[in-house]
Order: C-alpha cells, then sequence, then structure tokens
C-alpha cells in the first residue's frame, strides 16, 4: 500500500472563523509564513481564504469570513493517497488541501511541502538496490532489506568529514518534518551507515535518539565488510570520530548559492535556521 495522505498531513492545524473579520485574517496571514487558512466553525470546514481572496476585500476592513468567503472549498481525506492528492494541488494550482473526516470534520491540512516531503523520504528503490547488489558481489553474502528505526549511538559512519552549512541545512529540514531515511548494515557491534552522514550528525547535535532507515542484513554477520574494514582503517568507530568542516562549503550549497552575493549565500543557511527556531515558537506550517 502506498503513502497516504494521513501520514504526511500536518494535524495542528491553524485556522481562522467566520466570526473574524478582514482586518484581522489580514494581521494573522501577515504575523505568519501562511499564504492562507481554512475557515472552521465548530471543526467544521466551511471555505478557504487566500491572501489573494483577501485582497478583493481590503476596502472592507470591518466585514467578516462569512460575508465574503467562497462557501465550500477542495478538500481531501486521510485514506486519499498521496498520489491523488498532488494531482488536485497541481490541476488546481492549489498551495494547499485541507483535510476532513467522514463529518466533515477537518483533522489536517496538506500542502506542496509535504507532497516534496514524501517524494524525497522514499529512498530511491534504485540506490537501496545498489548498494544491496554490491555489497553482495563484493562479500560474498546475501542481504535482507526492511525498514526500522535505529539508534544514533548505535551508527558506525564510513565517511571522514562533514560539512557544517550542510548540517545546518540538514537540521533545518528535519526541524520541518524531512526525514530521509537513512542506508545501513546491520553488524554485531551497530550498523554501519552507508548513506546518510550529514543527516545522521545533523539529528545528533539536535540530541535525537533514533532516526528511519533502510537496514540491509546480511546473512552471514562474521563476515567482515570491505567497507568496515575502510572505516577501522580511518579510525571510524563513532560519530564523534568524523570531523565537521567549518570553513568551507559543501558543494552542494557551493552551486546552490553560486549566483547569490557572497554575504547572501553565506548567512543562507543561518536564516533558515532563525526561521525554524522562529517556528518552533508556534504550531506547525499549514
Amino acid at each position: 500500500m502506498g503513502a497516504t495522505v494521513a501520514d504526511y498531513m500536518v494535524r495542528n492545524v491553524q485556522c481562522v472563523t467566520p466570526d473574524m473579520t478582514v482586518s484581522q485574517v489580514r494581521e494573522k496571514i501577515i504575523s505568519s509564513n501562511f499564504h492562507g487558512f481554512p475557515i472552521v466553525e465548530n471543526d467544521y470546514l466551511l471555505g478557504f481564504i487566500t491572501a489573494k481572496e483577501l485582497l478583493s476585500h481590503i476596502d472592507l476592513p470591518n466585514a467578516k469570513m462569512r460575508e465574503v468567503m467562497s462557501p465550500g472549498t477542495l478538500c481531501a481525506i486521510p485514506s486519499m493517497s498521496i498520489d491523488d492528492a498532488t494531482r488536485v494541488l497541481f490541476r488546481y494550482g492549489l498551495r494547499n488541501l485541507p483535510v476532513v473526516d467522514e463529518n466533515k470534520k477537518i483533522v489536517g491540512i496538506i500542502s506542496n511541502i509535504d507532497i516534496v516531503r514524501s517524494q524525497i523520504e522514499k529512498s530511491r528503490p534504485g540506490k537501496v538496490m545498489s548498494v544491496k547488489n554490491f555489497m553482495e558481489q563484493q562479500n560474498g553474502v546475501r542481504m535482507k532489506v526492511y525498514n526500522q528505526d535505529v539508534y544514533i549511538d548505535q551508527v558506525i559512519p564510513t565517511q571522514k568529514e562533514v560539512y557544517m552549512d550542510e548540517l545546518i541545512g540538514r537540521q533545518y529540514e528535519i526541524k520541518r518534518g524531512l526525514n530521509e531515511p537513512l542506508i545501513v548494515i546491520k553488524r554485531l557491534n551497530g550498523y554501519l551507515l552507508v548513506d546518510g552522514h550529514h543527516r545522521m550528525m545533523a539529528a545528533k547535535r539536535m540530541k535525537l535518539s533514533t532516526f528511519k532507515a533502510i537496514v540491509l542484513e546480511p546473512n552471514d554477520m562474521h563476515v567482515e565488510l570491505g567497507l568496515e574494514k575502510t572505516a577501522e582503517r580511518w579510525g571510524l568507530k563513532t560519530l564523534d570520530d568524523v570531523k565537521i568542516i567549518e570553513g568551507s562549503k559543501h558543494p552542494f550549497m557551493e552551486i546552490t548559492t553560486m549566483l547569490l552575493p557572497k554575504e547572501l549565500g553565506d548567512g543562507l543557511n543561518e536564516r533558515l535556521m532563525t526561521s525554524s527556531k522562529a517556528e518552533g515558537r508556534k504550531p506547525p506550517d499549514s
């Protein structure tokens, strides 16, 4: 069964009531990061007001939402597939899709950001299978694959260095709910990290205890893997052995910011984290 709206929707939804005025809703939009709000009364979804629609009534600051709102709105149900929700958002050019239960009461909201998150979190099957096939051929073992949360203090790195700017970006993503799974190999003494070093180090800095992972488990746990030998040669036993590089940019950020003035590019991730901290004092993005 594929991912559903219930898997990715935001459940703590910021709403407005039909008795709020144009002026009150305008101030609510200005003081938030949102582009509009569901209109809700006694938990029932009545409609949705966007910033663009609000502008058409800006000369009526004291008018109430029930007087200016368009009745009804497109919506989703929790069991709807992510693919179908994506189609609705795409077809109608929407940023957000309220989610209602069988009684038409609002239970969540799903946005373009959540759709992107759902796609990124699907660690590509091709990547996992490539790792699996390579490890099996190189080490003469067979591996089974399954999903599991792994303890961060049991993860064994195989990469010597990570970049501070990318760590900051990853922390921001994790705070926003993006949890692209790691790829790890189960060992007798922990989990050998194949893919996701920046994610893992960011999670460690955030003092998280576990992280989602796709686990490859060999049929013979006593075979020493080539990747394991390399990690031992580099002296990598725990995440504390990974060096954090602060003086230069991760190649991804170097490319991403190459058209920005240097002062803007250098401060990009810092602004992300400042925004994330501010959001931590408010309900999640709707």
